[in-house]
């Protein structure tokens, strides 16, 4: 396809530095994905999504199916024309929507009938339908649709699911028209090793340009996802980008970096934003706590972010504590910007082979001030 590439450009370990060229930009990675959900990240502008560095958005098309529907937003140029952002966008295929949001839902080998969360319509999901929606929504990547078990799912149940979302997949591979969009395959199993192992062999067979590792931010131990992860990272091919849905803390993203993993998107930066705990160096901290009233310091001294340039503890607190919508906007650029810029350092430290230097000193850091952020 025209305008794609994807190429790594540096190792250590398992860890990888890379970069991802798509029709509307380049990505350097190990990269985060802010999560704009309906097409928006929660409280922020995309001037300061741009000061901050974010290189692409995920958004997501179960939400965009139901409002403001995908037909509109592809007459009005698709989400970079609907919304203004001339960066990449990553399109998430709304399957794990379908099985967290949706009531009444029913599913069979066609797809997934379930009511709107918003209205309570009746909808059908499909792989056909889900790369009609992706392709008016036009993002520079679509994911398959896929179906995602719950985290405690017994293991019939996740061999089950993980045989549709193969079959899925190959629906979704004969549905995509895009020359100009990228589609990913999602690799499902839960933390069944041999059901992982099958999954991946069947996406590599469809010869997609990009493989995802879903289901892993359900509930499962932190040790199974790893292992899950260190598993598929000789199975999957070294010369196409890794994504790992929905994850997760900065701890998190390290390790996963550590296993090969290229991509990432979470709402943790910014719904904890939303709800006053900020990110820094030093660990976490919730800006609500009375012991910043008076606090004169930025949340994190270290942080070039606009927030840290402006803003003290004691401001933030009182956004907070009095309702104003400023206070979002505040923490999460500063949340966002951290994420951000944990990603640069961890590229830096694969480029100059002391990822592992990185890995612990930053883990151990975390570890020992993890909600102190004094």
């Amino acid at each position: 396809m025209s305008g794609f590439a994807f190429s790594v450009l540096a190792r250590d370990g398992r860890a990888r530095a890379g970069r991802l060229v798509t029709p509307h930009g380049e990505v350097e990675t190990p990269a985060f994905m802010p999560v704009g959900t309906a097409g928006a990240v929660k409280a922020v502008v995309h001037r300061d999504l741009r000061e901050i560095g974010a290189q692409i958005l995920l958004a997501n098309t179960y939400h965009l199916m139901l409002r403001p529907g995908d037909a509109l937003v592809g007459r009005l140029g698709g989400l970079h024309g609907f919304t203004g952002w001339e960066r990449p966008f990553l399109t998430d295929s709304g399957g794990y929507q379908v099985f967290s949001l949706a009531s009444l839902r029913r599913i069979d080998d066609e797809g997934v009938r379930f009511q709107s969360h918003i209205d309570g319509t009746t909808h059908l999901l499909t792989p056909e339908r889900s790369m009609e929606i992706q392709t008016n929504l036009g993002a520079d990547i679509a994911m398959a649709f896929d179906e995602c078990p719950p985290g405690d799912a017994a293991r019939e149940a996740v061999a089950e699911a993980t045989e549709r979302t193969t079959r899925w997949a190959r629906r979704c591979r004969a549905a995509h028209r895009r020359d100009d969009q990228w589609l990913f395959g999602i690799v499902q199993g839960g933390v069944h090793p041999d059901l992982r192992e099958r999954s991946a062999l069947a996406m590599i067979e469809l010869d997609l340009p990009g493989y995802a590792v879903g289901g892993l931010s359900v509930g499962e131990p932190r040790e199974a996802r790893d292992r899950v992860l260190e598993d598929l990272e000789p199975i999957l091919p070294g010369d196409r980008p890794r994504y790992l849905m929905g994850v997760g803390t900065p701890e998190d993203i390290i390790e996963a970096v550590a296993r090969g993993v290229d991509m990432f998107d979470c709402v943790l930066p910014t719904r904890n934003a939303r709800n006053g705990q900020l990110f820094t160096r030093r660990g976490r901290l919730n800006i609500r706590n009375a012991r910043f009233r008076d606090d004169p310091r930025p949340p994190d001294p270290e942080c070039p972010c606009p927030t840290c340039r402006t803003a003290s503890r004691a401001y933030l607190r009182h956004l907070h504590l009095s309702g104003e919508m400023t206070a979002a906007s505040l923490t999460t650029v500063h949340n966002l910007s951290f994420y951000l810029d944990t990603m640069g350092a961890i590229r830096q430290s694969i480029r100059l082979c002391r990822f592992e230097e990185y890995r612990r000193e930053t883990l151990r850091s975390l570890a020992a001030t993890e909600q102190d952020g004094s």
